[in-house]
């Protein structure tokens, strides 16, 4: 790229890129020295369970809206029109039903990692596997969120490239080792904030030069970039309202109900009601945060029309096109380029920080405290602020190998959306069908990684050597609030309706979610009947969400007995200090009793309490859908 179209920043604009990371770190200075000091692992990981509903749900918000989603989703729009703006429709239910199932069974069982649930429900070997792909998952992201804006942002204005990726993963580093889950969650409130003013700052200045905001639509709408709503029910269409309606639901859940970054933060609230509130308010806001990306890549438009900046070879890449647009605008203000990359670096910062805590969370809560005994409070939170310190480095090291991958950078992406889908699935297996035993949810984990990874390679390698020349985007796809989905390579194809494997293989991105987790439920459920289903009185209390019975209620209660779970959730939200399952755990290290340990404790005389089974009435709790 010639130095005619490098644009470069201003001593205002590095001065404000400067002041971002130096307030990150002061605010994580500021825990890591005041209240507790983070001295316990509950306050360094949990942030002593005391967090209110609006900083939880605004860092719940920034956890997802990376700076791949700020890039992504005003190209996506420019090249493609507003189409994926009805992936607003799916937050809906996307964010309810977390809301509703998964929040009340984490938060009730006094949960750490949302792994430990996995081990109550099921074993500790099915918890591993879900740990150990969590952490694959997670490394592999964390890298690629730190590279992908750093790059961009170094082919457009010069911007140094390691310079940009050391001063933001050491800072980040630095705050979340220090100062742990409180820190992550107040610096992301203020990332959130960033985010917002340099996203709005671009919009209002891009609209003012083309004419007001009434100039933009009109422009769009004679180019055809305003999509009507499209209800072609082909899953294999990239985008229709069926695939960002529905199969964004899948999408959410796998980000909103069960990752670990987010289910840290549901259960760092003071109380059910303010978790299950904050997930609430993330609605309001991921709508808002769609409107300003479908917005942005409308006043894009406007300004170059057909000839965009990439035909004419100014930029490489889909994503080096907002920031070409962002310095082209504000070229004449200093300070407003420098206001959009702290926005941008700021959706990196909030992502980083919260995989680096929930990598520390899940390696201590999961692979070393069962395993390793006698540990005192000093001695583990010192392990977890050293776990998080070391996550930092191994991101900065993977941010290196994601340089060298070039194209591939988009295949790891893809390699997160992949992961996503059998860790939901292994979650509603166990959650909603009493009946699944450890075999089948570790049989249909594996099941549900290789389909992924066979639809997602499978469809890489066929879209690379399609035989017709394709009209290639390296489009990031935009994932608004959403990490699991992939970047990937759009392309125009031929209008033959792919068959066999090939139709597979052309699945839209979407979908992926709803497929692997589907595959998970279904190959864990076959397998559980072959070798034996569970009965729920076996189980441990709490552990599963009743959602057959309430669906079912119209059956009588012998057969809702006989079909399907109808034991309700205690509702412990009336002041039953929040340990209700307590028994059900290892006080010292918060691991389950495993089933052989409850009989041995049964013959010498222990008293388990359990909570009353099938042969009550059913009630049909407040939380139900």
């Amino acid at each position: 790229m010639g130095d005619v179209v490098q644009m470069h920043f201003s001593t205002v604009d590095y001065v404000i890129f400067v002041m971002l990371l130096v307030a990150s770190a002061g605010i994580g200075l500021y825990y890591a020295f005041s209240g507790g000091r983070q001295r316990t692992t509950q306050e360094f990981l949990l942030a002593d369970r005391s967090m209110r509903c609006l900083p939880v749900s605004l860092s719940l918000l920034a956890t997802f809206q990376s700076a791949v989603a700020i890039l992504g989703a005003p190209s996506e729009i420019y090249t493609h029109g507003t189409q994926y703006w009805f992936l607003g429709c799916s937050y809906f239910l996307g964010l309810l039903i977390p809301a509703h199932v998964f929040i009340p069974v984490f938060y009730r069982l006094h949960l750490s990692s949302a792994y430990q649930y996995l081990e109550l429900r099921f074993s500790k070997s099915v918890r591993i596997c879900g740990t150990v792909t969590f952490i694959f998952q997670m490394v592999i992201y964390m890298g690629v969120v730190l590279y992908a804006p750093a790059l961009a942002l170094n082919a457009v204005t010069g911007f140094d490239l390691w310079g940009a990726v050391l001063a933001m993963g050491l800072v980040c580093t630095l705050y979340t080792a220090l100062g742990g889950l409180k820190a992550v969650i107040w610096t992301d409130v203020f990332q959130t904030i960033v985010m917002f003013a340099g996203q709005l700052a671009v919009i209002v200045v891009g609209t003012h030069q083309a004419g007001g905001i009434a100039e933009v639509w009109r422009k769009a709408q004679n180019g055809s970039r305003i999509s009507g709503l499209d209800l072609n029910p082909d899953p294999l269409e990239r985008h229709t309202f069926w695939t960002l309606g529905v199969g964004g639901i899948f999408l959410m859940l796998a980000l909103y109900g069960v990752n670990q970054a987010q289910v840290q933060r549901y259960l760092s609230s003071r109380t059910e009601k303010e978790a299950i509130m904050s997930c609430y308010a993330v609605f309001p806001c991921q709508q808002i945060v769609l409107t300003l990306g479908c917005l942005m890549g409308l006043v894009i438009y406007a300004r170059y029309g057909e000839d965009s900046p990439l035909d004419k070879g100014y930029v490489k890449s889909n994503d080096q096109m907002v920031l070409y647009f962002v310095m082209d605008v504000l070229r004449d203000l200093p300070g407003l380029p420098g206001l959009f990359v702290a926005c941008l670096f700021s959706g990196a910062l909030s992502t980083i920080s919260s995989a680096f805590n929930s990598l520390a969370t899940v390696t201590m809560e999961d692979l070393i405290k069962p395993h390793v005994r006698p540990m005192t409070e000093a001695r583990a939170t010192l392990l977890s602020k050293m776990l998080a310190l070391a996550y930092g480095l191994v991101c900065l090291a993977m941010a290196y190998i994601a340089s060298l991958m070039g194209s591939v950078l988009q295949a790891a992406l893809s390699i997160f959306g992949m992961v996503g889908g059998p860790l939901l699935g292994l979650f509603c297996l166990g959650m909603f069908f009493p009946w699944a035993n450890s075999t089948g949810a570790l049989v249909g984990l594996v099941s549900g990684l290789v389909m992924a990874f066979w639809i997602g390679i499978g469809s890489f390698v066929s879209r690379m050597s399609a035989s017709v020349p394709p009209v290639i985007n390296a489009t990031v796809i935009p994932d608004v609030g959403n990490m699991t989905t992939a970047v990937m390579t759009t392309l125009i194809t031929p209008k033959t309706r792919p068959s066999g494997v090939q139709a597979l293989y052309s699945l839209s991105y979407m979908w992926y979610s709803a497929h692997n987790s589907a595959t998970v439920v279904v190959v864990g459920l076959l397998v559980s009947f072959l070798t034996g289903p569970w009965k729920e009185k076996e189980l441990n209390p709490g552990t599963i969400y009743p959602v057959l019975g309430n669906l079912l209620f119209f059956l009588p209660q012998r057969y809702r007995e006989k079909l399907c779970c109808v034991t309700p959730l205690e509702d412990n939200s009336k002041g039953l200090d929040r340990q209700p399952y307590q028994m059900a755990q290892k006080e010292s290290i918060g691991v389950a009793y495993t089933k052989e340990e409850e009989k041995l404790r049964e013959e010498e005389g222990e008293k388990i309490t359990a909570q009353p089974t099938c042969n009550l009435a059913h009630t049909v709790q407040e939380t139900a859908l």
